[in-house]
């Protein structure tokens, strides 16, 4: 039954992205082609961010002040090893075969000799934990960037990025947990994956809270600056933070392709 709810939910995001897609107006004059459908996206955004402050944000200030740290790092360690297969998955479509094969003995590691996940023993042994996703692969075979797009609940994305969800959701490990055990155990660990998400975003939240006239537009450059510093993995040319929606990597710059570390 979880299953098949998770599978629900997904299609109903996909139908919210495709419907998004659908509406841009990239062509109107007076419209920002970074951010087409802003008035949008700032309703979704102030709608998610009515129920971060209200429910979440709360949530996760007790997690954090009450749960030991060494205990945090340990639930945050399991959850992304149960997301790693994304990283390697994504490691060899962007042909970093090299890495592949690292991040999955890393995983293979973590999983036994880290029991399960919960500690981080394959770093000491040389093999890094790194931050691939679909949207970065796309970005690497040279898709444009695309409008922003806020997605209810979940946060900041761009076309390019949307597609990457699913493929996250559909590789992470806890989407299959209902196959092998009961709701009863299922749904506690979903919920505490979500407070262990958010209690990881309360420092850049406080950031914006703190330092944003505007949230939105704080929220928004923020995200698309850090998924063009993933998708150069750490090194992109300068021009490439000069105009978000004009990125093509691979086709249509060889300097920007010739920085891609494979």
């Amino acid at each position: 039954m979880i299953h098949n709810h998770r599978t629900t939910v997904l299609l109903a995001i996909c139908a919210v992205l495709f419907a998004g897609c659908a509406t841009v107006r990239t062509s109107d004059s007076g419209i920002d082609p970074i951010d087409p459908n802003e008035e949008t996206n700032r309703k979704f955004y102030n709608f998610t961010d009515t129920i971060d402050r209200n429910l979440l944000a709360p949530v996760a200030d007790v997690y954090i002040k009450y749960v030991p740290d060494p205990m945090v790092r340990s639930i945050g360690n399991f959850y992304d090893n149960l997301a790693y297969p994304n990283v390697i998955l994504n490691d060899f479509l962007q042909g970093k075969v090299r890495q592949g094969f690292q991040d999955s003995l890393r995983f293979v590691v973590n999983s036994t000799v880290g029991l399960g996940g919960f500690f981080d023993m394959a770093a000491p042994m040389g093999l890094p934990q790194h931050d691939e996703d679909f949207g970065q692969t796309l970005g690497v075979w040279g898709f444009n960037t695309g409008s922003y797009l806020f997605v209810p609940l979940l946060g900041p994305s761009t076309y390019r990025d949307a597609p990457g969800i699913p493929v996250s959701v559909f590789s992470n490990l806890l989407f299959y947990a209902g196959t092998f055990a009961s709701s009863a155990i299922v749904g506690p660990v979903t919920v505490l994956s979500i407070i262990d998400r958010r209690a990881r975003l309360s420092g850049p939240m406080r950031v914006r809270d703190q330092a944003a006239l505007d949230p939105y537009l704080f929220v928004r450059e923020g995200f698309l600056q850090q998924r063009k510093h993933l998708i150069y993995d750490g090194d992109p040319p300068p021009e490439s933070y000069e105009d978000p929606v004009d990125e093509d990597i691979g086709q249509n710059d060889s300097d920007a392709a010739s920085s891609l570390k494979h």
